[in-house]
């Protein structure tokens, strides 16, 4: 799990900063400043998690646990309904509302279990 980690951080991370500069450059003559500052959301969140999950896989790597494997597996579901589910909105003005706060909630449920992994490391 934990280079599934590192790569989809990667992957993530390099589609975060596309698609941040893509808004910030090629879109913003295009959208309204509210859809302009929901696009730009969506990015900054995914670049946040893409960064936790290179953490995650190095933690995963050194400290393996279940915990943070099924944390990584939230996070990597969060982001791909939270971030993609506006882009969607925002791109294709798709009603797809009801999914971003499902991955919100996939996202805290990763931090949670992050959490409670942390507790249980030996110090």
């Amino acid at each position: 799990m934990f280079r599934a980690a590192l790569l989809v951080g990667c992957f993530y991370g390099l589609t975060a900063v596309i698609l941040g500069a893509m808004g910030a450059h090629a879109l913003q003559d295009k959208l309204t400043p509210k859809l302009l500052n929901s696009f730009s959301v969506g990015a900054r969140y995914q670049l946040m998690h893409a960064v936790l999950l290179v953490g995650l896989g190095l933690w995963a790597r050194s400290l393996p646990s279940t915990m943070i494997h099924a944390a990584i597996g939230c996070i990597i579901v969060g982001v791909l309904l939270f971030s993609g589910s506006i882009y969607v909105l925002v791109l294709l003005r798709w009603k797809v509302g009801i999914v971003t706060p499902i991955g919100g909630l996939f996202m805290i449920v990763g931090w949670a279990l992050m959490f409670v992994a942390a507790l249980q490391i030996k110090a």
